[in-house]
């Protein structure tokens, strides 16, 4: 097998088509498929389930899977090494982060990476919470900007501390000029995320015991202020898109300060590339900056 058979394959793995994964690659699909065809034919069992709507793994193909995205891996990073040794900064940086942090921190970090290394590609992931811990874990991507909540087992180094706010409809008259407390929040309606979207709000509304009353369930944040904008009910949001949603809503603190960590992920500290290295010092600067 050769590295083309593996970029080969994960492109598959990523596309859930030998058509898509072609395009991708530059490739023709019956080149893909002939490519895979080699590969089961060399390891001795299916690796994919070629479906009308979509193609999946095996269960002997996703035990393979990680062990193809570490040669990959491997050699993206010696790629950069030599690079690094000629004086020239190339390769790819993949990073991924939730709602918040790619709308409001990740432009800017890019902008911020590519005026110093231009020749190195960046290549980024919004998903919620759990996509982005998944995501690190199996290699998908070389850094997560993340919540202390979802980095267990993950080489985590906190970078801020967001914190969480209330926001209500315009004009909402509360008990409290100053705050809101967390009897008005349990008799409010409430905008919510799907629970993998926001793990933080999701310990807070236990931690106090409210039991959210919804029936507007949204995946990401603008969205969820337009809902509380219209009148549909109340959201707790992180304090790092206050500036965003503008004038239309009213942003109140809660009558007991909560706040989320932020903080970069990797999958293992001793082991990632030289391009990944240059990316986390950006983004360490960029959050002193801020």
């Amino acid at each position: 097998m050769t590295l083309l058979t593996y970029e080969i394959f994960e492109a598959v793995v990523m596309e859930k088509s030998f058509q898509k994964a072609a395009a991708i690659l530059n490739m023709t699909p019956s080149a893909v498929s002939h490519a895979i065809s080699g590969m089961e034919k060399e390891v001795g069992f299916s690796l994919f389930v070629r479906g009308k709507q979509e193609t999946v793994l095996t269960t002997q193909g996703e035990l393979l899977l990680p062990y193809v995205r570490e040669v990959l891996k491997s050699e993206e990073h010696l790629k950069q090494a030599v690079a690094e040794f000629q004086g020239l900064e190339k390769g790819t940086v993949k990073i991924g982060g939730f709602n918040s942090v790619c709308s409001t921190w990740i432009p800017q970090i890019v902008k911020k990476f590519h005026e110093s290394f231009p020749n190195i590609r960046i290549e980024i992931y919004q998903g919620t919470y759990e996509d982005v811990e998944e995501w690190i874990r199996n290699g998908i991507i070389d850094i997560a900007l993340i919540s202390r909540v979802s980095a267990d087992g993950i080489d985590f180094a906190p970078l801020y501390h967001d914190r969480l706010m209330c926001v209500v409809p315009k004009g909402t008259a509360l008990k409290n000029e100053k705050y809101i407390t967390f009897e008005e929040m349990k008799s409010s309606r409430f905008v919510t995320q799907w629970q993998s979207c926001d793990g933080d709000v999701q310990r807070i509304l236990r931690d106090h015991d409210i039991t959210v009353s919804a029936y507007c369930h949204v995946v990401d944040d603008m969205s969820t202020v337009a809902m509380v904008e219209a009148g549909m009910g109340i959201c707790i949001l992180p304090e790092l898109l206050m500036e965003r949603s503008g004038d239309k809503v009213d942003w109140y603190p809660m009558e007991e300060d909560c706040y989320r960590e932020i903080g970069y992920g990797v999958s293992n500290l001793r082991t990632i590339s030289p391009a990944v290295k240059k990316m986390i010092e950006v983004i360490k600067k960029y959050v002193e900056e801020i």
